[in-house]
């Protein structure tokens, strides 16, 4: 175990400090233990990159501040240096505050700091790090597809960690700034504005960002390689920007281009304002597809196409959803995850029907419904929001978007339109640049609506809901009437009670009557007047309902008990 301090511990003191590392959080059954003892305020992180090797060089300045009379000592996270790690990972050589050096232990790739003495409760520290070495993970080094060196930050959800010493939790959340000391040839990006680029010699520049809003730190970003960057537009008095491989220049400018601004008009209109300094668009190796940081979006590097491919617009606007739905507004914990994700989902299907019409909205919800049908019928007790998940591997699934966006579809066709933007734009204000839960997106609708919505969200976040249906139609001549009757099976228990629409056609019209089909936990049935045999039934027209059936016209020997009676 690395140790450093003014004076050596003794033995006895040795044991102690390593049992308080202990009882303080490494034996938590939470994997992100929250310390509500202390709140970091502010991270500075002065960094250095080579192009000699791929390690780094770091000063971190942390303001404190500190909860609790009785502290006499916090927990950062920081990944050390290990042979099982390949001897990556992070090695501490000092920590100090006011000039004067602290003691630490560093175990288990934690890192304690004792408190100083003459620190109060209520009152703010400044603590100094310095410590080097090769990331294991969470900055990626490396070349991209043009074999150009590039470094690019990849903290989701738990990597922050392995490479900047933070209290690594979601719902810690800190200003920041990051300087960065790099090869002249590369450019830096980061959260916030920039404050300074200088050449320090003909060999490093120095590039400064400040980000001034609170985020988690697995949403802070750097990105340093040879970019063309083009400052694209303003949004309110924000910039707009690209940065994009020099090679993809063209290419990447047309990609990014649209509709980041309309975009951010569309979302600021409808939910609340965007909370960031600017809106970088940035190619990357280090993800696949999109990674939502702060102000400063990664792409996968293959994103860039000079075709603004469906797909492709639909990452970034996923992605820019991201910055009022995750980022401003973060969940408390992982296991509330579809606050993000099924937020940014939902909300990239709102911005496409006001951009492309209702049309294109059907498609992506349909397309939803497909996915989540079948990943239901694989993993059938599958729950959206989880409880103390512990493998971080687990935090999402395809279900997690898919059918998180239609839990807030259903939800908005439940309560109106007008009471669910009335609830999303307060839970909006009330939570921004903080943390929410489940519970509390709840109480928030709950209020816009003025109902009870306990039922609803039990049943779609915290079983393994399905509504599988089957049944059919059959019309009466002589009464002029036709039966609907569908019975449910699939995880119905504690199901709230819900309606389902049926288009029915007739050869004199085009357009359909709509009717509605009440829902319980065994199904449901309707009998309507009807002028002449209708030409065709098609069940929920309007795509309101997360739901699988078969359904058709049933002849008189097909019919089902529950067909045969009215």
């Amino acid at each position: 175990m690395p140790m450093a301090a003014s004076k050596a511990f003794s033995s006895r003191r040795l044991l102690h400090f390593i049992a308080l590392l202990v009882i303080s959080g490494i034996a938590s059954a939470d994997p992100y233990p929250v310390n509500p003892r202390i709140d970091i305020e502010h991270y500075r992180f002065d960094i250095s990159l080579s192009d000699a090797n791929d390690v780094i060089d770091v000063q971190a300045t942390i303001d404190v501040s500190l909860l609790d009379p009785s502290l006499r000592q916090f927990e950062l996270d920081l990944v050390q240096r290990s042979a099982a790690r390949g001897d990556r990972g992070m090695t501490v050589s000092s920590v100090t505050s006011g000039g004067a050096p602290l003691r630490y232990a560093h175990r288990e790739d934690r890192l304690l700091i004792e408190v100083p003495s003459a620190a109060t409760a209520g009152g703010r520290i400044s603590v100094e790090l310095r410590y080097a070495g090769t990331p294991d993970d969470g900055l990626v080094i490396g070349t991209n597809k043009h074999g150009d060196r590039t470094f690019f930050s990849d903290n989701w959800p738990d990597k922050a960690r392995h490479w900047l010493a933070t209290v690594d939790h979601i719902a810690d959340k800190a200003t920041s700034e990051f300087v960065v000391r790099a090869p002249s040839r590369l450019q830096v990006v980061s959260n916030g504005l920039q404050i300074e680029r200088t050449n320090l010699d003909s060999a490093v520049t120095l590039t400064h960002w400040r980000q001034s809003v609170p985020v988690s730190p697995w949403l802070f970003v750097v990105a340093a390689t040879e970019f063309a960057v083009q400052r694209v537009d303003t949004f309110d008095h924000k910039t707009i920007e690209t940065w994009v491989y020099r090679q993809d220049r063209d290419a990447g400018f047309h990609d990014f281009a649209v509709p980041t601004k309309d975009a951010l008009a569309f979302y600021t209109s409808y939910v609340g304002n965007f909370e960031y300094e600017k809106l970088a668009n940035i190619q990357s190796n280090s993800v696949s597809g999109g990674m939502e940081a702060s102000s400063a979006i990664l792409y996968g590097e293959d994103a860039v196409t000079g075709e603004r491919s469906r797909r492709w617009q639909s990452v970034i606007v996923h992605e820019i959803a991201h910055q009022w739905f995750g980022n401003s507004v973060t969940e408390k914990s992982w296991d509330d995850v579809w606050l993000s994700e099924g937020f940014a989902t939902y909300f990239t299907y709102l911005y496409f029907e006001h951009a492309k019409g209702h049309e294109e909205f059907a498609r992506y919800l349909m397309e939803a419904r497909d996915s989540a049908i079948e990943f239901a019928a694989e993993n059938p007790e599958y729950r959206i929001v989880h409880e103390n998940l512990q493998d971080m591997a687990e935090v999402t699934t395809g279900q997690t978007y898919n059918k998180g966006a239609w839990i807030l579809h259903m939800l908005r066709t439940r309560i109106g339109d007008d009471r669910w933007w009335r609830g999303i734009r307060n839970y909006y204000r009330k939570y921004r640049n903080a943390t929410a839960s489940t519970d509390d997106f709840r109480r928030e609708m709950e209020w816009a609506c003025g109902c009870d919505l306990q039922q609803y969200f039990n049943y779609w976040l915290r079983t393994g809901s399905r509504v599988i249906l089957d049944g059919g139609w059959h019309y009466e001549a002589d009464a002029n009437r036709a039966h609907i009757a569908l019975k449910r099976s699939g995880h119905s228990a504690g199901s709230p009670d819900m309606t389902l629409q049926a288009a029915v056609y007739y050869a004199d019209t085009p357009v359909p009557d709509i009717v509605s089909i009440p829902l319980d936990e065994r199904g449901g049935s309707i009998t309507i007047d009807a002028r002449s045999k209708p030409t065709s039934i098609m069940l929920d027209p309007n795509t309101r309902l997360l739901a699988a059936w078969t359904f058709a016209e049933r002849s008189p020997a097909e019919r089902s008990p529950a067909e045969r009676s009215p």
